[in-house]
């Protein structure tokens, strides 16, 4: 409910009054930072994929009272928002979820305004997973499975028409495989562009 491997919120630079979109929000923790820095003359809209995350978030957001928030139900690679109509995108720990991760960064491209920034934190890969770890489902829903090479998921958001791609954040850390194969370099990055 409030998982994440970054902190794009901080690192994102929000003004006052700026419309925000975060990817995947869950239980809306992120939602609610964003909502904290936009201020009343701003909005934050979470979007989420499960009917019961969108009650719970917004829910909260009632018991809380913020009054600049918005929850939707949608898939991130169709996001329900017309064009050019968000000044900022976050995402913590989400996309490498997509099985379509290519439409996520031209979906994400397509909502935000000219000048809009986009600021993700995600599981990157040195070099392709095994299939033991891509098919395994305890590494799918540690947010590892569906992880991608560190250079293909930054091509995918030069490719959606991205500018200034740039790794502002990265830790590193091994998944060991088992069965005397060698361990896996994962990387938590966080990634900031500006559409054109």
């Amino acid at each position: 409910m409030g998982l994440g491997c970054g902190n794009p919120t901080a690192l994102t630079g929000l003004n006052k009054g700026e419309v925000v979109l975060d990817l995947g929000s869950g239980a809306g923790i992120d939602v609610f930072l964003a909502a904290n820095m936009v201020g009343p003359t701003g909005r934050v809209i979470g979007i989420d994929m499960t009917e019961e995350m969108v009650k719970k978030s917004g829910s909260i957001a009632q018991a809380y009272n913020y009054e600049n928030v918005e929850f939707r139900l949608g898939e991130i690679e169709n996001l329900p928002l017309d064009n050019d109509s968000v000044d900022v995108i976050i995402s913590n720990c989400v996309i490498n979820l997509s099985p379509d991760k290519d439409r996520v960064f031209q979906e994400a491209y397509r909502v935000l305004r000219p000048k809009g920034r986009l600021t993700v934190s995600d599981i990157v890969t040195e070099r392709p997973l095994p299939a033991e770890i891509r098919e395994d489902l305890d590494a799918w829903s540690a947010c590892i499975g569906g992880a991608m090479p560190r250079q293909e998921y930054l091509e995918g958001i030069r490719s959606a028409g991205f500018a200034e791609v740039e790794v502002v954040s990265e830790s590193e850390f091994c998944l060991e495989v088992g069965d005397g194969k060698p361990s896996e370099k994962v990387m938590s990055i966080t990634v900031r562009a500006l559409k054109r």
